[in-house]
């Protein structure tokens, strides 16, 4: 993101996007030589009322801020996508399809994407200065820290961003700085002043801790003096941070510093793709589920399935389906983890538990919205209880739904977790997806389950 987006997207989504939809159907009118009726007047309105509400759940500017134009280039034309399909469907629906001409139809769904990329992307050049080599913006960062190299190591990867990092000022001693500093210390923080002024530095960032609060003021007085914009780099990445982003609630600037992966177009790229994998999953395995059902019921007494208690998504509590491979159905304050060998475990249920073949009534909880096809495996209530207290974010693995099958599943960590340390490994393995989703991670989660379950690795 280049610190000129804010008040850009706030330009885009207030004016230049309804302008663009609206305007480009009274075009392509014009074009086809159709009267502008009452019809494509109701059109028009429809269409900026709907995408107005698709897109700030899309939320294509979420990937703009982060400087992934691809991604939002294509969160835009997914986004337009959905309000073409509403829009068809409500005409559909009303018959309103009939007063409307086809070929003016598909010539603005087509024109309104292209034409808002191309807009947004010339915008953004020319508030830059049309992004010539002569226009790179000059940049100093106040603090040569973590957080500064971090800082830098974007502008410089980031050739979208146009701006050049001369250098650092900071008060310490060499001894104390990073290591791998690219850009040379300029030299005090009270020097800087007169440094944007020789050298008529265009951006500074200042990069120190709150606690340097005094010297921080003191410096913006000095600052006053010249012409440069200051921005301040919060020290935000002393914190495990999980998805952090730049974001803003009622006018007011935040940051994201814990978030759930799953907002916006992930959030419906992930339920749907759950709904679809697990309804053709149930629908080929049906036969399969009711044969289980069958041995279950009369190898042992007790019920087919299973139910008991795990934690959700946001730590609220859920009933989570299995078929029953054990006598014993706990679902209290105690819970004993399967061990191998362990006569708990019926014979039926012994080849279920290595095959994984108990888990498919989870499908089941799937379609129910209550968990996901791949996410971090749901635990029992009394171990959550038990391991919240000693490992430090283990809730954190609740921001998304539980899932049938995970990351910590194929990485070896499947199956009994006797041990301290093989949960706090579950764990990692569980932060670091939330930290990296894609929708390709969940499908080689999904085929590597395959080989794993196939293999029958750490099941008993």
């Amino acid at each position: 993101m280049t610190v000129n987006d804010i008040p850009l997207i706030s330009f885009f989504q207030r004016v230049l996007d309804p302008l663009i939809i609206m305007g480009t159907l009274y075009l392509a009118s014009l074009l086809f030589q159709e009267p502008f009726t009452g019809y494509l007047l109701v059109l028009m309105i429809l269409a900026f009322f709907v995408s107005s509400a698709v897109y700030q759940h899309v939320d294509p500017y979420r990937t703009w801020r982060s400087g992934r134009m691809l991604a939002y280039a294509r969160d835009t034309v997914f986004g337009w996508g959905l309000t073409v399909a509403v829009l068809l469907f409500l005409g559909s629906a009303s018959g309103l399809s009939y007063y409307y001409d086809h070929q003016v139809v598909l010539a603005w769904f087509v024109a309104v994407p292209i034409l808002m990329l191309v807009s947004h992307i010339a915008v953004r050049r020319a508030s830059l200065g049309g992004g010539k080599k002569s226009e790179v913006r000059s940049a100093v960062i106040v603090g040569a820290n973590d957080v500064g190299l971090k800082f830098a190591g974007v502008c410089e990867r980031q050739k979208n961003l146009f701006m050049q990092v001369q250098g650092y000022f900071d008060d310490r001693t060499d001894d104390r700085h990073p290591l791998n500093l690219r850009q040379p210390v300029l030299g005090k923080m009270g020097e800087i002043a007169s440094y944007v002024r020789e050298h008529n530095t265009k951006m500074i960032f200042i990069s120190q801790p709150i606690s340097a609060q005094p010297r921080i003021r003191k410096l913006l007085d000095e600052l006053q003096d010249t012409t440069a914009s200051v921005y301040f780099l919060p020290d935000i990445y002393i914190f495990d941070l999980m998805q952090a982003r730049f974001d803003n609630v009622g006018g007011m600037p935040v940051i994201a510093i814990c978030e759930t992966p799953f907002m916006g177009l992930n959030s419906m790229v992930k339920r749907s793709s759950d709904i679809v994998i697990g309804l053709a999953i149930l629908l080929m395995l049906l036969p399969v589920m009711l044969v289980i059902g069958l041995a279950v019921k009369f190898s042992s007494p007790g019920p087919v399935i299973f139910r008991q208690r795990r934690y959700g998504l946001y730590g609220e509590e859920i009933i989570v389906y299995k078929f029953r491979s054990m006598t014993a159905t706990d679902d209290g304050g105690t819970i004993v983890q399967a061990r191998k060998n362990d006569q708990r475990v019926t014979r039926v249920g012994a080849f279920l538990r290595r095959s994984s073949l108990d888990e498919l009534p989870q499908f089941i909880n799937v379609l129910q919205g209550r968990m996901s096809i791949v996410g971090p495996r749901p635990h029992a209530v009394a171990h959550n209880e038990q391991y919240r207290k000693l490992i430090k974010g283990y809730m954190l693995r609740h921001k998304v739904k539980p899932g049938i099958t995970g990351w910590a599943q194929v990485n070896g960590m499947r199956g009994e977790t006797e041990t301290l340390d093989k949960m706090e490994a579950r764990i990692q393995y569980d932060l670091d997806y939330l930290r990296s989703w894609s929708l390709w991670l969940d499908l080689y989660i999904i085929v590597k389950t395959v080989k794993v379950v196939m293999t029958r690795e750490n099941a008993h």
